[in-house]
Formats: C-alpha cells, sequence, structure tokens
C-alpha cells in the first residue's frame, strides 16, 4: 500500500454515526477546536493507525465543471474577462500535474463536461451560436487535440460509443449515435416520440420511443436496429399515460380505474398487469419493482410476477446497490444529509442504520462515500458499505467545503476558493 490511511474505528449498528462530539462554546473555540483534532489524532495514533495521506491541490475556479475520470482529473474554467468562453484543462493523477489546456471554440451560459469512448466532451447549452441550442466538442483525452463538434447533448452507450441527443419541446428529437474518435455517424433518427433509454453496464443499450398517439418501438441503441413495435395502450386508456423503462421491463400507468402493466423491454410481450392503487411511478429495486405510491411512501412487486411483496410509508428515495436497496428517510433539515438505511430488497425488511450523510457523486459502479460536516471544522468522509451494512469512517478532511467526487481509489473535493484537494483513500 502506498500511502497511510486514518481510520477512525468501526461504526456499530447500535450507535448513530451523527452522534459525534457537540461543537464547543464561542468562548475559546479555536482551542476547543484545536484540542478535539488532537485528542482524534492522538487517540488514532495509538491505535495504531498511521499518519494522514499525503494532499494533492489542484486549481479550479468556483464557476468551473470538473470531472474525475481514471487518472485524470478535468476542469473546465470561465475566463474572468469573459464567462461565457472556455478552458478545458487535463491533471493527472495522482501527482496533479498540469497534462494539457485547450481553449474550447464555441461560447455559451451552461456547460457540463463528460468522458465518452476515450474522448472529452465539452457541451455548451443555450449556445449564442444561432440554430445550436445545445453543441457537443470532443477532445482528444491524451493530448486535448480538438477532433469534432456536433450539435446534442451526450448519451454514453454500452459500446463505449456516443449518442447525441438533441431538440425536444417544440423541436423534434435527433437522435445520431457516432463512433467518438472522429464523429462520423453510426445511425441517426428524428423523431416526435418520446425518447428513454435502458441503461446496462457503464452505458445506454437500448432506445425507446413512445408515440404521443401511436405504439411504441425499442431499437438497439449501438446499431439502430428495431427490435420491437407494439401499440401498449389499453383499450378507453385516454392515451398518453405514464411509460417507463424499468430495468428489463417497459411499465405502463394508464386505464380508468388505473392499471400498472408491464412488458419484456425487446419483445415487449405482455408479462403481467395489477390495479396501480394510487402507483404514480416505478423504481427499480433489483428483483423487485418498487413503486411510489402519492403520499404513502414505496410499494414493492415482485418484477416477473407483480406479486405483492412489502410496503412502507418509511421511504422517500431508494436505490439498488450491491444486491441491497439503499433507502432515505424524508429531509427536513433543509440540508443535503439524508438519513441512509439498508434494506433487504425481497422483503423490505431493514437490516441496517447508516446515519445522516451525503453521498458524493460517483460512476456506475463505484463506492459509495458519505460526506458530512464535522463538528470541529472539516468534512468527515465514510465509505457505506451496502453488503456489509456498515458505514466505515475514512478521515476527517480539514480546508473542505464539499462538492465531493469518488471513484474506486480516489476522493476530490472542493475547498472554499473554489480548487480542489485530492485524497487517495484506497490502493
Amino acid at each position: 500500500m502506498t500511502g497511510p490511511l486514518i481510520d477512525l474505528g468501526e461504526l456499530r449498528h447500535s450507535s448513530d454515526p451523527d452522534r459525534l462530539p457537540r461543537p464547543p462554546r464561542a468562548v475559546g473555540r479555536p482551542l476547543r477546536c484545536v484540542l478535539v483534532l488532537v485528542l482524534l489524532l492522538a487517540t488514532l495514533a495509538a491505535a495504531g493507525v498511521p499518519p494522514r495521506r499525503d494532499v494533492v491541490s489542484i486549481p479550479a475556479g468556483l464557476a468551473a465543471e470538473t470531472l474525475l475520470a481514471g487518472d485524470l482529473f478535468v476542469v473546465l474554467d470561465p475566463s474572468p474577462a469573459q464567462p461565457t468562453q472556455r478552458t478545458l484543462r487535463a491533471f493527472g493523477l495522482p501527482g496533479g500535474g498540469l497534462l494539457w489546456q485547450t481553449r474550447v471554440p464555441v461560447q455559451g451560459r451552461t456547460w457540463g463536461v463528460s468522458s465518452v469512448g476515450g474522448m472529452l466532451l465539452a457541451t455548451v447549452h443555450e449556445s449564442n451560436m444561432p440554430g445550436q441550442g445545445t453543441l457537443s466538442v470532443a477532445f482528444d483525452r491524451e493530448t486535448g487535440a480538438y477532433r469534432w463538434q456536433q450539435p446534442g447533448s451526450p448519451v454514453e452507450l454500452a459500446d463505449g460509443t456516443v449518442l447525441l441527443q438533441s431538440g425536444g419541446g417544440d423541436e423534434p428529437f435527433g437522435l445520431r449515435a457516432l463512433d467518438p474518435c472522429c464523429g462520423t455517424v453510426r445511425w441517426q433518427l428524428t423523431t416526435d416520440a418520446q425518447v428513454s433509454f435502458r441503461y446496462g453496464g457503464r452505458g445506454a443499450d437500448r432506445v425507446v420511443l413512445k408515440q404521443v398517439d401511436g405504439p411504441v418501438e425499442v431499437r438497439d441503441a449501438g446499431t439502430g436496429a428495431v427490435l420491437a413495435r407494439a401499440d401498449v395502450r389499453p383499450p378507453g386508456s385516454g392515451w398518453p399515460g405514464v411509460t417507463q423503462v424499468v430495468d428489463d421491463l417497459l411499465v405502463t400507468i394508464s386505464g380508468t380505474p388505473a392499471t400498472i402493466t408491464a412488458y419484456g423491454l425487446d419483445r415487449l410481450d405482455r408479462q403481467w398487469s395489477i390495479p396501480a392503487d394510487r402507483a404514480e411511478f416505478a423504481l427499480g429495486c433489483g428483483l423487485v419493482l418498487c413503486l411510489h405510491v402519492g403520499g404513502v411512501g414505496l410499494r414493492a412487486v415482485d418484477a416477473a410476477t407483480g406479486q405483492p411483496r412489502w410496503h412502507s410509508d418509511r421511504w422517500t428515495w431508494v436505490f439498488p446497490y450491491d444486491g441491497r436497496l439503499m433507502a432515505s428517510t424524508a429531509n427536513s433539515s433543509g440540508t443535503r444529509l439524508e438519513q441512509l438505511v439498508v434494506l433487504d430488497p425481497t422483503t423490505g425488511r431493514e437490516v441496517a442504520g447508516l446515519g445522516r450523510w451525503e453521498l458524493a457523486q460517483s460512476g456506475f459502479g463505484d463506492p459509495l462515500i458519505g460526506i458530512r460536516r464535522h463538528p470541529a471544522g472539516g468534512l468527515y468522509v465514510t465509505r457505506l458499505d451496502a453488503r456489509a451494512g456498515e458505514a466505515r469512517p475514512l478521515d476527517v478532511l480539514p480546508e473542505v467545503a464539499g462538492n465531493c467526487q469518488s471513484s474506486v481509489s480516489w476522493l476530490l473535493c472542493q475547498r472554499v476558493n473554489g480548487s480542489y484537494q485530492l485524497f487517495r483513500w484506497s490502493d
């Protein structure tokens, strides 16, 4: 292992990890804060825990868009003199040295940055270029060299290519699947249908088109080939109703009385149908399908048969992770902190409570990192283990404000001045 990591000890299920030392009174606050941190470090040292890892600082402005992408940290910074003009910079990890920087050759007010198929895409919305609206500009990941630009915002596909989606609102949707290297079009389509995606692995593998008053069509995202087309409107439904892609199912909620019907996604063959019973929309929960019921929480049914499994009025938000469900209760504190618990997906039984955390931004399959302010200063960081039902403390990071991004090995958090600090939490 290169570089030590502070371990704050084990959080047991019987104790609430929120119960950290109370903030000291205003009188003597600086000295008491120092004493708290000294005591913490002394306790860790007595337990044989190595000192803090090295920290790397990376410059960025407060208004910058940032992306943690493998061994790169990418910063899309506005120009101080002209905020609509951006500069793209890439820093190598773990050292944090500047690898390259380049000026983005278009201007706009709202931006995003993504990494797809060996390219870095800077996407500008509300561009001042007439007729553009949304435009994605591709740069070589290794050198920063300009490659191509085309209208649309990117959707990463499961085969490593990219699909650009443009239009919407009063305009038809434009879909174009591209080779990231050079922007060559693989397939394209203009449609008035509602567009949604099924995500498999690290990207979308199905495109679903729902006509306002017509059939549903399922296409392979990589090739554009039509896999299935069917009219799934129930008789007398007053279509359109709710239509969702949830894992391997197409789920509709419509009719009078309202009915939930599930279809196999690739053939649009009907699987099961049950009364909606006030369900508003569906959520993928692994082996079960979670139904959000207005005013009364969640109801779970078997994803294969529609048979009821469990219901609860406690959870406002759930998502599957590592074979379990992560759930949160309503947050009335006005902060981003959520009271997180781990559920058994088939029974709804609460397996463990993890305390109140804000989740750091992470990619598909990356570890869950929870953060919150420490009463004595800095940011308290923990790894949330859904399988073990534990919140495992990692560190208390000084001089960090938040806005954290995590990956398999790295944690990047923003300081008050806009710059970022890089911490290696796993080797």
